[in-house]
């Protein structure tokens, strides 16, 4: 057989087939796939934007892989089970039509199915060529030289906690279907702020390094970082900003910019926070005590615990039971300082409820907490005598505060938090980043009625216990008096004796 070509040219006499040019966006792609691919290179991540032809383009290479090494099994995980079959049809149809692989169609009709083919081979093995699968299917069984991961993350795969960690999990179990030495080529763009394709890791997920962090990437957003078009012969700068207009910033930055973001708007923003570093210091001055952070002293604390039951070290069976804690300043600044998610251990001998009131004592002494509010609805009602006990126990005085919830959630937390993120007067400790609270506030809805909120509730409470202050200024004159008449001091002379 004559020398092989390269893929870039693949591409090139494909074009001129279908009557089209090739833009300088794909053949940059192209030689990006061929070089990684040919390198060594087995973990690869394509993030292009919509539009961009980074589907077609993969097909193309799927096409061109097999015209190279006919042998190649390749499995196609897509959203859903029709997207993987749309690429499949597309491969097909290019070993079909393209002059350099159409010795590769079999000539049995059962060997080129919709969903499925195996081209013309040496090798006589059980998988075929290709196959499409969707992500959420069974595909124990199969074995695969190549995975390709065609658009995984979708709305429907990511829109919530739930699905989202299925589908990593999903993908996870991938690498069993995968042989010795196979490749993974992942291509998609992000639909969420805890996207597989984030670069940084997400501490929510207990991540240490980002899902794909040995993937080599390629990211193509529709701008260049000097701000013009990567595709200036299809879209112009001025058709860039209608797009935007007319999609939305948050939607143009995940889909089109590739950045991770909730492409829905939040009623309650995380941008809005303002992070902090630093603990609290503790001394007295003329027997007065004095607690402040990062030099600014805090002139009060609440501290609120909205507990619940069925909640373990290994992960959450119902809701959270969580301790919120937030300072305030003289300027009427909010401090989230802690958000806890108690957790308790099935081996130990001592009963939940102990477990977690001896917990919230430690906290209440760790952060000088003069006083907790307990909820009391439902489960909570015993508590407050076990936390008191508790407290006792280690020698720390602490009132102990019953509270029976009856405002509805969703005002509650609107209540809470809509006035301190519209003044941007909500400080949160960089710890907090690493619990699933700044999760919470991304997916919350009101009227949601599925969902984790219990992080949002506890903080909810603690926001509303604390006292509105208004940073006071120094008078320094009198304003002018607008009512017409002279401010002047007027005094009455009269016989009045209140003893007659």
């Amino acid at each position: 057989m004559t020398t092989k070509i390269s893929f870039r040219l693949f591409v090139v006499l494909w074009n001129q087939l279908q009557k089209q040019t090739t833009p300088n966006i794909h053949i940059r792609i192209a030689k990006w796939l061929e070089k990684a691919w040919l390198k060594g290179d087995r973990y690869l991540l394509l993030m292009a934007f919509r539009s961009c032809g980074k589907s077609t383009l993969v097909g193309l290479f799927a096409a061109w892989l097999l015209y190279r090494w006919p042998d190649l099994r390749i499995l196609v995980l897509a959203g859903d089970q029709p997207l993987a079959k749309k690429m499949v049809r597309n491969v097909k149809r290019i070993i079909e039509k393209h002059p350099l692989t159409k010795f590769l169609r079999p000539e049995s009709a059962d060997q080129w199915a919709s969903d499925r083919f195996t081209v013309a081979r040496d090798k006589e093995l059980r998988d075929p060529s290709m196959m499409a699968k969707g992500v959420s299917t069974n595909i124990t069984g199969s074995r695969a030289d190549l995975i390709l991961f065609d658009d995984v993350e979708v709305p429907n795969t990511c829109s919530s906690l739930e699905k989202r960690l299925d589908l990593r999990q999903r993908l996870v179990e991938a690498n069993f279907v995968l042989v010795a030495g196979g490749a993974q080529i992942y291509v998609g763009t992000p639909h969420h702020y805890h996207s597989i394709y984030a670069k940084e890791a997400r501490p929510e997920f207990e991540e240490d390094q980002p899902f794909l962090h040995d993937f080599k990437r390629l990211e193509v957003p529709i701008l260049k970082p000097c701000g013009t078009p990567s595709w200036p012969e299809r879209y112009s700068t001025e058709s860039i900003e209608k797009l935007k207009r007319a999609t939305g910033p948050n939607k143009f930055e995940s889909q089109m910019m590739l950045r991770p973001v909730d492409i829905h708007d939040s009623r309650l923003d995380p941008h809005l926070l303002h992070f902090y570093q630093g603990e609290l210091c503790y001394q007295e001055s003329g027997r007065r005590p004095l607690l402040s952070l990062n030099d600014d002293r805090m002139v009060s604390a609440s501290a609120w615990w909205d507990p619940a039951f069925g909640v373990h070290a290994q992960g959450r069976d119902r809701d959270a039971s969580v301790f919120a804690l937030v300072f305030s300043d003289a300027k009427g600044r909010r401090y989230l300082h802690e958000v806890r998610y108690i957790s308790c251990h099935d081996d130990s001998s001592e009963d939940e409820a102990s477990q977690q009131c001896r917990q919230i004592a430690m906290l209440c002494r760790q952060y000088y907490i003069p006083s907790i509010t307990v909820e009391i609805n439902g489960l909570g009602r015993f508590l407050p005598s076990i936390l008191r006990r508790e407290l006792s126990a280690i020698g720390y005085g602490c009132a102990v505060i019953e509270h029976s919830a009856r405002m509805n959630k969703d005002m509650r937390i609107l209540e809470a938090f809509d006035v301190v993120l519209a003044a941007r007067l909500l400080h949160v400790h960089e710890r907090v980043k690493k619990t699933p609270f700044l999760r919470e506030m991304q997916e919350w809805k009101p009227a949601m009625s599925k969902g984790h909120d219990d992080g949002l509730d506890a903080v909810a409470g603690a926001l509303m216990s604390e006292p509105v202050r208004i940073e006071r200024k120094n008078m320094t004159a009198s304003p002018l008096g607008w009512q017409g008449v002279d401010k002047q001091s007027h005094s009455l002379h009269t016989n009045f004796n209140p003893y007659e």
